[in-house]
């Protein structure tokens, strides 16, 4: 509905582009000149011309001040471009102003990134979130769009204005946004179900977090055997992806691929993605990945700290990966670094490569380990719905049938599914094979 009303995000309009770029003194208004370029291409814009300038303070008119913003009209005049894109957010007035004065459609960051975000999206919960981001961006700037498309309304006693087209549209937008925010509330008690039955079988759940283009989607792939989209792009994938892998020694968990974090995400992003980013905040382990060959990886670890504390994880335990080591001059090896107590902090691989990920898993295995116990159990021949749920609550290793048909498994469970499967009165055999496993 976003793009059928006002069409500023389509792909299709983001044809030729004018860049503007201004690097201000203080650290809270700048942005990465490197990372814009990346964000333009993902968008898929040709690239006229890049104008970029020095400021102390932003201007609160134009953003960039008259003189400025005369030299982005004429290079707009000059190549005949279709859009300027501004590597900042700017306010509603700030856009307008800018439009009104160049003659040409103006983006912020912030749409360039839902736009990024409205190509990528492949699911029907994803592709919600995106417009219910869109639509809240678009409410703020719908001023005076189209005050010469009033509505009259006719009769005795009924002339004069009407609904006006954009109090029209500024009504249906806002009821779409609550018959979006209804869909995805209802995709948020699904995801909260499975949620709970993890709970339930006390499988762990670890989150792949990361900066945008870090390699989360390759790393996934090589850990699960995945088929999830991967591309050398910013935001290649945004949906989340679930998977069961078998740590070697420390049972079963699921892995979660979730959408790549970036320097000043934006604040519609985070709310329309809330039930997304919830796999972050509900994890038991988050593997930070980091760009080991990126000069501003320090800074991107800071982002991401950031964004994790935004979404409220920042009290689960994280593990910091560094990835593309074959991208390193000198390329460096695979390696597990360990804190003072033994435990993992930081590994050395490169996903792409399919170097360290024995590394990777032993290091996740050592979170979970002294969780699970192996058991040696022996069912009623009669127990099918038992044996079903087994399969359920733990990781069978083996099955097998004696002659009376009783089923004798080795398995791992949890402590607490250890304890309920001992109360059932089906049980003809249990016993702990390995409290601990190495």
């Amino acid at each position: 509905m976003a793009t059928e009303l006002f069409g500023r995000l389509e792909r299709e309009d983001l044809d030729r582009a004018v860049l503007v770029h201004i690097d201000f003194q203080q650290e809270s208004d700048r942005e990465e000149l490197e990372e814009f370029k990346e964000l333009v291409d993902s968008a898929g814009a040709e690239v006229c011309e890049l104008i970029t300038a020095k400021r102390q303070t932003i201007d609160p008119k134009y953003f960039v001040g008259k003189g400025k913003a005369e030299e982005i009209k004429q290079a707009v005049e000059t190549h005949e471009a279709d859009v300027v894109i501004v590597n900042h957010a700017l306010s509603p007035a700030q856009e307008r102003n800018l439009e009104q004065l160049i003659e040409c459609r103006v983006l912020d960051r912030v749409g360039l990134i839902l736009d990024i975000f409205a190509q990528r999206a492949r699911s029907h919960e994803g592709k919600m979130q995106v417009e219910l981001a869109q639509l809240r961006h678009m409410s703020t700037r719908l001023v005076r769009g189209w005050s010469h498309l009033d509505k009259q309304k006719g009769g005795v006693g009924m002339r004069g204005p009407g609904e006006t087209q954009l109090e029209s549209d500024k009504r249906l937008i806002q009821q779409r946004i609550k018959s979006l925010e209804a869909k995805i509330d209802k995709a948020r008690q699904q995801r909260n179900l499975g949620r709970r039955s993890r709970k339930k079988s006390e499988t762990p759940t670890v989150t792949i977090v990361g900066y945008t283009n870090a390699g989360k989607s390759t790393l996934f792939n090589q850990l699960t055997a995945a088929d999830v989209y991967a591309e050398d792009r910013l935001f290649a994938t945004l949906d989340a992806t679930l998977r069961k892998l078998r740590l070697p020694g420390a049972g079963e968990i699921v892995l979660a691929d979730t959408v790549g974090f970036i320097r000043h995400i934006p604040h519609d992003l985070v709310a329309a993605f809330r039930s997304t980013l919830e796999e972050t905040s509900e994890a038991d382990l988050l593997i930070h990945l980091v760009d080991a060959s990126d000069p501003l990886r320090e800074e991107k670890i800071a982002d991401v700290q950031s964004v994790i504390e935004e979404v409220g994880a920042e009290q689960v335990p994280q593990l910091l990966v560094m990835n593309k080591i074959d991208a390193l001059s000198p390329p460096k090896k695979p390696m597990l670094e360990k804190d003072e107590e033994g435990m993992p902090k930081r590994v050395w691989v490169s996903a792409q490569q399919n170097l360290g990920m024995p590394l990777l898993l032993e290091a996740i295995g050592a979170f979970f380990k002294g969780r699970f116990v192996t058991i040696e159990l022996t069912l009623e021949m009669t127990a099918g719905k038992k044996r079903a749920e087994l399969y359920q609550l733990g990781q069978v290793l083996s099955e097998r049938y004696d002659d009376a048909g009783n089923s004798h498994f080795m398995m791992q469970l949890s402590q607490q599914a250890w304890e309920c499967v001992q109360q059932w009165p089906e049980v003809i055999f249990a016993a702990i094979k390995e409290e601990k496993l190495s």
